[in-house]
């Protein structure tokens, strides 16, 4: 079928387009019967406005770039889920890009989305990010930019992500009041910001129950398929009797190396993740995690980037929204769950 027009409506109504048009937006210039015979014509034809005469006639793309890591991370196609469920509601479309965790991708593919025209950027930092003057840059020219998960001290823009050190001294504390003393801690690489926010809570949990810490306890892996057994085995020698480790995908390394070395969990350790993906309660045992609220890191983010495109925010905080985390106890932290 040939799309409708809004001259094909004016022609069959007898209207002019111009008329037809502010019926159609209801203007209060036209009278509530020609707006009924308008709308009711529109509907029985399927018409839809053309995005891009629309976007011509706001000077605005109504799209939105997203740039995550790695799409087949659950925590990100999740993400995902709830930016693009706000931004179909509020009639915005939405792009997505990988990094890869790469700088010079990132660099690349934020660059993609200037040159595509997109209203505004969502992006979670790869792990090699460390200058994020190109964004400063983006920002100055006043490109509507907000963080989401992984942000950075070094730019003044929004940022939505999970309250990472109240996940993690809430994953700490649990296994001190299950007895642990020797939490070794298994982190994702240094310069992601919510490594360090995440070893801050574990950190303060062993202070406020008189525990030392022990940087012999504390390990930092990348996201090669190989690198948790060997860091495993090493954090072994140091005799824990529990491992936190900072991501759901850690934890899965070493629930696998602990079972190679035939270690009861949680009988001789315990172990708890951060994420809560949806196998977590499938592993033996079932995984104690941190469950990101991941959608609604989402929804907030893009709430806030449209509300930043659409001028509804006329100063912009730096101020870091922090959604709270929820613990979920299962049975490799806690015998006979």
């Amino acid at each position: 079928m040939d799309t409708i027009t809004i001259k094909d409506i004016a022609r069959a109504l007898n209207l002019s387009t111009s008329t037809v048009s502010r019926a159609l937006r209801d203007s209060y210039e036209i009278n509530a019967e020609t707006k009924r015979q308008v709308v009711e014509y529109a509907e029985r034809l399927h018409y839809r406005p053309n995005p891009i005469a629309v976007s011509l006639k706001e000077n605005r793309s109504r799209v939105i770039g997203v740039i995550v890591p790695q799409i087949a991370n659950l925590f990100f196609s999740q993400v995902i889920n709830g930016i693009e469920a706000v931004a179909y509601n509020r009639g915005y479309h939405v792009s997505i890009f990988q990094s890869h965790e790469s700088y010079e991708r990132e660099l690349a593919t934020v660059q993609q989305v200037v040159a595509r025209k997109a209203d505004g950027l969502l992006i979670s930092l790869s792990s090699n990010t460390v200058d994020v003057s190109y964004l400063r840059q983006l920002q100055e020219k006043k490109l509507p930019i907000v963080l989401f998960d992984r942000a950075s001290k070094d730019l003044d823009v929004p940022s939505v992500t999970a309250d990472n050190f109240a996940g993690a001294f809430a994953a700490t504390e649990h296994l001190i009041q299950m007895g642990r003393r020797r939490i070794a801690h298994v982190a994702i690489p240094a310069s992601i910001s919510i490594a360090q926010e995440r070893l801050a809570g574990y950190r303060f949990a062993l202070e406020k129950y008189g525990i030392p810490y022990d940087e012999n306890l504390v390990r930092h892996a990348g996201f090669g398929p190989n690198e948790v057994e060997p860091i495993v085995n090493d954090l072994l020698i140091q005799s824990p009797d529990a491992f936190f480790a900072a991501s759901d995908r850690l934890a899965i390394g070493c629930l696998a190396t602990l079972k190679k070395w035939n270690i009861a969990i949680p009988g001789q350790i315990a172990l708890i993740g951060f994420t809560n993906i949806t196998v977590a309660d499938l592993l033996d045992p079932p995984m104690t995690t941190v469950e990101q609220p991941a959608l609604e890191i989402g929804q907030v983010a893009a709430g806030r980037l449209i509300d930043l495109i659409e001028g509804k925010q006329k100063t912009v905080s730096s101020d870091p929204v922090k959604i709270a985390t929820r613990l979920v106890i299962r049975a490799s932290t806690q015998a006979g769950l």
